[in-house]
């Protein structure tokens, strides 16, 4: 019988304070990215790298460090993923060229995907003999979230305009050593034999790689190009090696099993459209504020401020109660839809345009669909999931959200490009490329919601068809292995 940690609501701290960081981590370089720029020499479309150099590392490996903290340990999966940010966030804060900024944020990408599943790993392990407390638990390790994204947003703006941008990144050197320090208070566990699938999260990290980095130069080489083809290609290659190699192994990092899970795979695809409209506003919307209408780096976090909160106050306060009154799939679809009606809200923005007007209310409604749609769609894609693949449906629901993201910026990104968004001091033309994103964002928000209506089954359906596949598993059968 496993004893109760005295100490496990002082480990929460610890895990409450990664998932905050980790969260933080992809939105303070968001107000810096102008800063960035002029000082390392990145162009206008290859800007987008400082965010998806992480978000393809984090999102693609997501499930190998799930994988990692299962064999080797969860406390010293997440003590390496503290080391690796750390060393990550030197690079990124010294960097004196584009190249090595990229590196730098690649690696903070893989100090957050071997952090983010151990923290989960550790808070089951500490919670997981009381639900009730582990509700609680879970409430306040996701409240983390949020709340690192405002910090985020507002501590970018602050270390950018009256220190520097590297600090962005510092700050992660003493808050990651007090964290490494303070990992006492997590529970030790034994390694255990088995083996890792590294072939397949090279395969499937490489070909997010080279899908996205073939999407952000087409705009240049042309998409008809031999280069753009052939990368493309690659890309699809590296990507059905991954499901083959997912096929044949005996210990895969995503059995494709789990794919039977009823609602699975449509929660997802809504994540992964999610996250290609929310990501892509977050980022124009930013150079929007300081290319266009001349705000400092404190001046734009603080506009960004009043939607940051919003997206924390319903997340931790309102949605839940909404997804228990009606369900996953009304609010994954209502929230997508009122996303795409902020995003062409936004698509108005003006040259001489100004917050109040342009900016705040639109992006007041954008953050009400993403704060209604996010939390249901992770619920949706794990609940019909057995309790022993719950962390594997939830590492592949946020790898498929970070998969989103970058595809859909590097889209996007080409999207603006060929409209104007390269021109910098050419504020109609800046505008009208920041526009077309928008526009393209909304359109993505939009065909999510309608995915969704049409294809996601309702929360009845769902468990019938969770119990009719539990039938043959009593039987003997492997559902998802």
């Amino acid at each position: 019988m496993s004893t109760v940690n005295p100490r496990r609501w002082w480990a929460l701290a610890v895990l409450a304070a990664a998932q905050f960081m980790v969260i933080m981590d992809t939105s303070i370089i968001g107000v810096a990215l102008p800063e960035m720029q002029k000082d390392l020499g990145f162009s206008q479309g290859e800007l987008q790298w400082v965010f998806n150099a992480y978000v393809i590392a984090f999102g693609g490996l997501l499930l190998l460090g799930g994988r990692l903290s299962d064999l080797l340990g969860a406390r010293k999966v997440f003590n390496a993923g503290w080391v690796v940010m750390i060393a990550g966030s030197v690079v990124a804060a010294a960097a004196q060229t584009a190249w090595v900024e990229v590196v730098g944020r690649a690696v903070q990408g893989v100090g957050g995907a071997l952090i983010a599943p151990a923290a989960m790993t550790l808070l089951m392990m500490l919670f997981g003999h009381n639900p009730k407390e582990l509700g609680k638990a879970m409430a306040l390790y996701g409240a983390a979230a949020p709340a690192g994204g405002t910090a985020g947003v507002f501590l970018g703006g602050v270390f950018t305009e009256w220190l520097s941008w590297p600090w962005v990144f510092i700050i992660y050197v003493p808050i990651g050593l007090a964290t490494l320090a303070a990992t006492k208070l997590l529970p030790a566990v034994e390694s255990r034999r088995g083996s890792v699938d590294v072939l397949g999260a090279v395969a499937v990290t490489a070909g997010l790689a080279l899908t996205v980095f073939a999407v952000v130069r087409a705009p240049e080489v042309g998409w008809g190009s031999t280069g753009t083809v052939l990368q493309l290609a690659g890309a699809a290659a590296l990507l059905i090696l991954f499901f083959v190699i997912q096929k044949s192994v005996r210990e895969p990092l995503m059995p494709l099993g789990i794919w039977r899970v009823p609602r699975l795979g449509s929660a997802n695809l809504g994540m992964a459209l999610l996250g290609a409209a929310w990501i892509p506003m977050w980022y124009f919307l930013n150079l929007y504020l300081q290319q266009v209408l001349g705000y400092g780096a404190f001046a734009s976090g603080a506009a960004l401020l009043p939607m940051t909160v919003l997206l924390m106050i319903f997340m931790t306060m309102i949605t839940a109660r909404l997804l228990g009154r009606f369900g996953a799939k009304p609010l994954i679809a209502g929230g997508l839809l009122v996303l795409a009606a902020g995003l062409l809200w936004l698509s108005a923005v003006e040259p001489t345009g100004t917050f109040l007007v342009d900016v705040l209310p639109a992006s007041l409604v954008a953050a009400l669909g993403m704060s209604l749609a996010y939390i249901p769609a992770m619920m949706a894609a794990m609940s019909g999931a057995p309790q022993e693949q719950a962390g594997l449906a939830s590492g592949i629901v946020n790898t498929t959200y970070n998969v989103g993201s970058a595809l859909g910026l590097a889209a996007l990104t080409a999207v603006a490009m060929s409209q104007g968004a390269g021109e910098l001091g050419n504020l109609p033309a800046l505008t009208d490329g920041f526009s077309s994103a928008f526009v393209g964002a909304a359109v993505i928000a939009a065909v999510g919601g309608v995915i969704t209506l049409l294809v996601m089954r309702s929360e009845k359906s769902a468990a019938a068809a969770a119990q009719a596949q539990a039938a043959p598993a009593s039987h003997g059968e492997q559902v998802g292995v």
